[in-house]
């Protein structure tokens, strides 16, 4: 198993987002702003369900790396840390999905 963790990724981005945006795919992502990096996101979502529902493992594990890569991006232009991502889920693993649910729609 990869030792390899979102963590990882999210120091990466950090670093990544400081260059120049013609030498990173991450600064460009950075420099044009929210409003692309979560279109983006949601083009890789889209890519992830297509890949998903076809049953094609390869495609679902690539295009779920891209998809959590942007997601980190979104984050990082948010001023979002990956720990908060991390509080919200650790908050909810004390009840079940369904009660979780039920309890956000009240």
């Amino acid at each position: 198993m990869s030792g390899f963790t979102l963590d990882d990724l999210e120091a990466i981005v950090a670093e990544r987002a400081e260059a120049s945006p013609d030498e990173s795919w991450t600064a460009k992502l950075v420099a044009g702003g929210q409003t692309r990096a979560a279109k983006k996101l949601g083009e890789e979502a889209v890519e992830t369900v297509i890949a998903a529902i076809s049953n094609d493992r390869g495609n679902l594990v690539a295009e779920s790396a891209d998809l959590l890569y942007h997601l980190i991006v979104v984050l990082k232009i948010a001023g979002i840390p990956l720990h908060d991502v991390m509080t919200e889920l650790a908050k909810r693993t004390g009840q079940s999905g369904l009660t979780e649910k039920a309890n956000r729609q009240s």
